[in-house]
């Protein structure tokens, strides 16, 4: 892609409201002022005015779109369909449709944010269901874990469709040339697992796709940054999403306590670089992997936690800009097509 790219951001989705959503915008340009980009921000205009107002450099490059209504955390998908037209979260999809925008994002409630993007925008051909991506930090930078929380129950067929989406998105954003790719399992042996995760282990080697596909992993080597891409249903990744994120505050709170246990441990503290110790709060504060990318629909739509604070909802709105200016859907259509003959010629065989 290029020219500068366009963000539809939906100002009504988060717990904390359309402030925490004008502050991210705030906040992404100063944590990377080098990037230029556009936001239309939907919501109603009496409440998006003022903010805009106090922060200049946001109202400079924001477009606000009134929407009267917005999207529940409480609403059911179905409903949501039926009575989001005309809301922030679809309006914000919709631009993405138009072509105005180059990716969405929103803090609203995953469920209906799935329905709503999977009616506007559709699927891209040989991917039945959208799977939610999650940049997992480790020791070497980043693993993409997916799914962690759009689809509960997964086909063998369903984890297939996640690697091949998952290595596209590694490579497109982060660049890597071939990414290693792992299935979640409670073992490495060939007989470990159900039989889904057994016959996705099958379908991954036989189908030609030209993925450096490791086999099983087990969880603790998620973090430990062997793998690139980690492959698992939406149930387990949800899970242990949250644990990684819990386990995260629990250490950040060890640290700060030792610092600050004695007077002693804040001197020592305070001849420490401030700047490594900043360094280190942002690597364990989980709103700078804030952001998941609802992979497999014809448009990029990323979700950001719905208690994202101004930090948290920047970090969405900056892997939101990394996949605008990725080439990602291209990366991903041709091992779709792979699978799709692949399976094709399995069917046919069997007839």
């Amino acid at each position: 892609m290029t020219g500068i790219p366009t963000l539809s951001v939906d100002a009504m989705g988060g717990d904390l409201g359309p402030g925490a959503v004008v502050d991210g915008i705030g906040n992404a340009l100063k944590r990377w002022p080098d990037r230029k980009a556009r936001f239309l921000v939907h919501g109603p205009e009496d409440q998006l005015q003022p903010l805009m107002a106090a922060q200049p450099a946001v109202a400079a490059v924001s477009e606000i779109r009134h929407s009267d209504s917005s999207v529940e955390m409480t609403d059911k998908p179905s409903e949501a369909v039926r009575r989001a037209r005309g809301s922030s979260m679809w309006n914000a999809v919709q631009c993405v449709k138009s072509g105005e925008a180059d990716a969405i994002v929103s803090s609203g409630n995953t469920g209906a944010l799935m329905a709503i993007s999977k009616v506007i925008l559709r699927m891209k051909k040989g991917v039945h269901r959208p799977a939610i991506s999650a940049n997992w930090p480790t020791p070497k930078g980043h693993t993409v874990v997916l799914d962690v929380g759009a689809n509960v129950q997964c086909g063998a067929t369903q984890l297939v469709e996640f690697a091949i989406m998952g290595e596209a998105f590694h490579r497109a954003v982060f660049g890597e040339a071939k990414p290693s790719v792992g299935l979640l399992n409670v073992g490495q042996e060939e007989l470990k697992g159900n039989d889904t995760v057994r016959e996705a282990d099958g379908l991954i080697r036989d189908a030609g796709l030209g993925l450096d596909y490791r086999g099983f992993i087990e969880g603790n080597d998620i973090s430990a940054g062997g793998i690139d891409v980690v492959v698992t249903d939406g149930f387990t990744g949800n899970i242990a999403l949250k644990t990684a994120e819990g386990t995260a505050r629990l250490v950040a709170g060890w640290v700060k306590e030792a610092l600050t246990s004695s007077v002693t441990a804040k001197l020592a503290a305070g001849l420490l670089s401030f700047g490594a110790l900043d360094r280190l709060r942002q690597r364990m504060d989980p709103r700078y992997i804030n952001g998941g990318v609802l992979l497999g629909l014809k448009g990029v739509v990323v979700k950001s936690h719905g208690g994202a604070d101004g930090e948290g909802f920047a970090s969405a709105l900056g892997l939101a800009y990394a996949m605008a200016q990725s080439n990602f859907m291209p990366e991903l259509r041709k091992n779709l097509d792979q699978f799709m003959e692949h399976a094709a010629q399995e069917a046919a065989a069997e007839a």
